[in-house]
């Protein structure tokens, strides 16, 4: 079995880039600055499923992508999950979270409509993402 994204994940997010371990996605929804790791293990479905040395480097990946995020956005929370209910594939939202923002205190999850990124700040905001990831992208 090879690795592939599961089709709710393609529809859902745009590729920020790959780490050595994880597809780094942006959830299309412009009310949350929200990324998303994938690692791509084929048919990984919890943090389990992982040998120790792949789930070091999800957590080496999370380490780095939070703190790229509270560089980038100073968020004033960084909500880190994987639920997997509705997308059984293992993966982790990394969401930066404002008292501000349309969700407060909330989980982002089911509250409201989503609000797709326009194609200019959705280019903007995936370049300032890349950026911001630098090395750890591959």
């Amino acid at each position: 079995m090879s690795f592939a994204l599961d089709p709710r994940l393609v529809a859902d997010t745009h590729p920020i880039g790959d780490a050595l371990l994880s597809r780094v996605l942006l959830m299309d929804d412009a009310r949350f600055p929200w990324l998303i790791l994938v690692p791509r293990i084929a048919g990984a479905r919890e943090l389990f499923d992982l040998d120790p040395a792949d789930r070091a480097s999800l957590l080496a990946e999370l380490d780095g992508v939070g703190r790229a995020l509270e560089s980038l956005l100073h968020p004033d929370k960084m909500n880190i999950a994987a639920l997997g209910n509705v997308v059984p594939q293992l993966h982790v939202h990394v969401i930066a979270r404002y008292t501000t923002d349309a969700a407060w205190p909330q989980p982002v999850w089911g509250h409201g409509e989503r609000v797709r990124h326009a194609p200019l700040a959705l280019a903007e905001r995936v370049a300032a993402f890349r950026e911001a990831l630098g090395a750890l992208l591959a």
